[in-house]
């Protein structure tokens, strides 16, 4: 298990759970924007990220491994839509 104050255990935090499923077919794990926001925001000393939306990116990359969704799309999804301007108006 990861230390105290990583992000994995951050996430899972957020997630009010013990520990992660662990399998995208059977992953009901989800966390929003906002929570993401809210972990890079706690995390901002940990991460390499030069402002929140890198942080934010570098926060879902943890999702991917971790099998989590961010706001019901599997990460690598999320981040794509990201990239293309759709979560902008929680950076403006």
């Amino acid at each position: 298990m990861s230390a105290r104050n990583e992000t994995p255990h951050m996430v899972i935090k957020a997630l009010g759970k013990k520990k992660c499923n662990g399998s995208w077919e059977e992953s009901v794990e989800n966390l929003t924007m906002d929570q993401i926001k809210d972990l890079a925001e706690t995390q901002k000393d940990r991460l390499t990220g030069k402002d929140l939306f890198a942080r934010c990116r570098e926060v879902m990359g943890t999702c991917v491994s971790m099998r989590v969704k961010v706001e019901g799309l599997e990460p690598k999804e999320a981040l794509k839509a990201m990239s293309e301007g759709e979560y902008n108006e929680h950076f403006s």
